[in-house]
């Protein structure tokens, strides 16, 4: 190698490391790489509440919830085709919770039911047979009872021991919140009432006030 070849050499490697040097100090000054999955934080729950991220993890993940439509579960029961609990849109109204549970009976007496009233979550609907004198169960529908004034009085027809809600039982005479719920239970225990006198085989009922209620209610 000549002489006047080795200041051009020296000169290429000086270069090269300028170039190694500034490309390793490039690198460093780069921001870190976004993970291949940092689209992925969005996602979708149905429990109903956000999650908000834990403190201090710099995560931005958001949980988006999913709203169960709006649903309202309620109790038919009566002189329907098919009695038992379902599940409504929000807003429906009684007329709607008929016509799931089959529709009424023929028996059915739906002057006594409001089928325009809406439907709150957790409701009975009770269809009443025709001369029974009980009514459908609603909030804010006026039909309680058909004749009920309030706790206390007495109802102008007999209260079907089978059909009635509670808030009908205590409007009879000498029967408050308590017994009137005992009677329920007694009902659902045995299937409803066969007659008029089991009704002394409810907790708390005695002769005396059996003797009461025997002309104000019927089966």
């Amino acid at each position: 190698m000549s002489d006047l070849d080795r200041p051009r050499i020296a000169l290429y490697i000086a270069l090269g490391l300028v170039v190694c040097f500034l490309g390793v100090r490039y690198l460093r000054e780069q921001p870190d790489s976004v993970p291949a999955d940092a689209g992925a934080g969005v996602t979708e729950a149905t429990s109903g509440q956000a999650t908000q991220p834990a403190a201090g993890d710099g995560s931005a993940t958001v949980r988006l919830d999913r709203a169960d439509g709006g649903r309202i579960t309620v109790h038919v029961a009566g002189a329907v085709r098919r009695p038992g609990l379902y599940r409504l849109a929000a807003g429906s109204r009684i007329d709607d919770a008929l016509q799931r549970a089959g529709g009424p009976r023929a028996r059915a007496d739906l002057t006594a039911v409001n089928l325009a009233t809406k439907l709150e979550d957790g409701r009975q609907v009770i269809v009443p047979e025709r001369g029974s004198g009980a009514a459908a169960s609603a909030p804010g529908s006026g039909s309680g009872s058909a004749a009920a004034g309030g706790p206390g009085s007495a109802p102008a027809a007999p209260v079907n021991l089978n059909t009635a809600t509670l808030e009908q039982l205590d409007t009879l005479d000498g029967v408050g919140p308590g017994i009137a719920q005992r009677i329920i239970d007694y009902r659902e225990q045995h299937g409803g009432f066969r007659n008029v006198d089991e009704l002394g085989e409810v907790p708390g009922i005695g002769d005396k006030r059996m003797a009461t209620l025997r002309p104000l209610v019927t089966v």
